[in-house]
């Protein structure tokens, strides 16, 4: 594909490095010559210095026969406007943007062809909110990824001394539940990938990723780590976009404080905000975390804009007793630096959005993607299609689908009414569907080798590497008599 990229800051940047090791052609355009620069040092790509949203700058850029512009500049202005040009004068296929401000976002009536002809928004702020908000929902995990508009959960933990399953074979998984179905689709041992099989032996310190409904995430883990007892208390470092997003999920289920050192801001939030408590101060003063018993805290999070500030008062709280520290951090340097010290996760805010792009981005049906472990492998649901003659999956058991090396076909989620379910006579976690249609209900179907898969399922797979994205692609491609 011939991709335009506006915006060569962090998510531009990120997003331009996963696109053009992928074969794509990619063009950044920036104002800042230093950032294109410095890109074009690190990766294969064409720039374009100048204003993202000139129309002569974007025809430098090659707009005319592009197939996708992607507008994520740090000003939603000419994220929006940068479409409307590309649409009016170009007639670009797809246009996806930047948005921001809230007041935007929250009117999707401005969003359609004969108004602002954006097709698809991206909110870095409320990806990440949501993000924090899974793993606060379960506590102990590293990672919580939702498919299936979460019906199914890919969940990392660190295994620990101690947990029933560490030491056994992962056959036995089973036999610890037999009421509860689960899939660890890879193991990280040491930074390395393992592929897990009946035989493998779950070890102390493992990144474990496994995949089951929601509801029986808790369980599953239990296997692997003692159970963290639920949060409460939860003291937020940042009172931004993301704070503010964050703190308006959180505030009717925990107790919630908000720590902002701009005072206008402060107000805003107080307005905002209906059982928070506003705070203004400086979250890296040990004098204020004392006086809010950070001792006594569950959770802190540092949302700032800065990492300087969020890694510093996240060391400094979790030395003065924060239970979990939860770090946002833009440069990866600094992520891998302080990750499993001080600080217990750190989120990459640009890896967390990069996904939701590459939904969009990548070939045949696919529906959701998360980037993982900084971007080297993924987990992606795609919908398949076909039949027995057209496709390479459908009708297929899973031991017979030629899956590329290192994927992982997790959880299948499968929609029929529920008159069907209750026929079979077997019992299915399912929940309410959001199709649409009547009675329609989805099972989960935790992925086993004598499952069959079936036109409409939606698979979730795990790669271990992402450089065969491109062959998972191509495995869920419909051949030509189907049509």
């Amino acid at each position: 594909m011939k991709i335009i990229i506006l915006g060569a800051g962090r998510v531009g940047g990120t997003l331009a490095s996963n696109l053009a090791s992928e074969a794509n052609d990619i063009t950044v355009v920036d104002s800042n010559e230093g950032y294109l620069r410095e890109l074009r040092d690190r990766i294969d790509i064409g720039v374009v210095a100048g204003h993202a949203s000139h129309p002569e700058v974007l025809l430098r850029a090659g707009i005319e026969d592009a197939d996708m512009l992607i507008a994520v500049t740090g000003v939603d202005e000419i994220n929006m406007v940068a479409c409307q040009i590309a649409h009016s004068l170009f007639r670009t296929p797809t246009k996806i943007a930047r948005i921001r401000s809230q007041e935007y976002a929250s009117h999707p009536g401005l969003f359609r062809p004969d108004a602002l002809p954006v097709d698809v928004i991206i909110s870095p702020e409320q990806i990440v909110s949501a993000y924090l908000f899974r793993l606060i929902e379960q506590p102990g995990a590293l990672q919580v990824l939702d498919f299936a508009e979460g019906a199914v959960q890919l969940v990392a933990v660190r295994a620990y001394y101690g947990g029933p399953l560490v030491g056994q074979e992962l056959r036995f998984l089973r036999k610890h539940m037999p009421n509860v179905d689960t899939r660890v689709a890879a193991i990280y041992r040491r930074n390395r990938p393992i592929m897990p099989t009946g035989s493998t032996v779950i070890e102390a310190d493992d990144e474990v990723f496994f995949l089951a409904a929601k509801q029986d995430i808790r369980a599953v883990m239990s296997e692997l780590r003692r159970l963290d007892r639920p949060y409460k208390r939860i003291i937020i470092a940042g009172g931004g976009n993301i704070g503010q997003r964050l703190a308006e999920q959180l505030e009717n289920n925990y107790s919630v404080k908000v720590i902002e050192n701009n005072e206008t801001r402060c107000l805003a939030l107080t307005e905002r905000l209906s059982k928070s408590i506003v705070l203004l101060g400086n979250s890296s003063s040990q004098e204020l975390l004392a006086e809010e018993h950070i001792e006594d805290t569950d959770v802190f999070l540092a949302v700032t804009n800065s990492d300087e500030a969020n890694i510093m008062s996240s060391m400094l709280a979790k030395r003065m007793g924060a239970r979990k520290v939860l770090t946002l951090i833009s440069n990866p340097a600094y992520a891998d630096l302080v990750q499993g010290s001080d600080i217990d996760i750190a989120i990459s805010p640009q890896l967390a959005t990069i996904g939701t792009l590459l939904t969009h981005v990548r070939r045949g049906d696919i529906v959701n993607v998360h980037s993982l472990r900084r971007g080297a492998a993924e987990a992606i649901e795609v919908i398949a299609h076909g039949d027995s003659r057209t496709s390479k999956v459908v009708g297929r058991a899973i031991e017979d689908i030629d899956l590329p090396e290192g994927a992982t076909i997790g959880a299948i989620v499968r929609e029929a009414s529920a008159e069907d379910y209750r026929d079979s006579g077997v019992r299915s976690d399912m929940s309410l569907g959001s199709t649409g249609k009547t009675y329609q209900y989805q099972e989960v179907i935790i992925a086993h080798d004598d499952v069959v898969i079936e036109s409409g399922d939606h698979v979730i797979l795990f790669l271990v590497d992402k450089r065969y994205t491109r062959d998972i692609e191509r495995l869920f491609q419909v051949g030509f008599t189907f049509f």
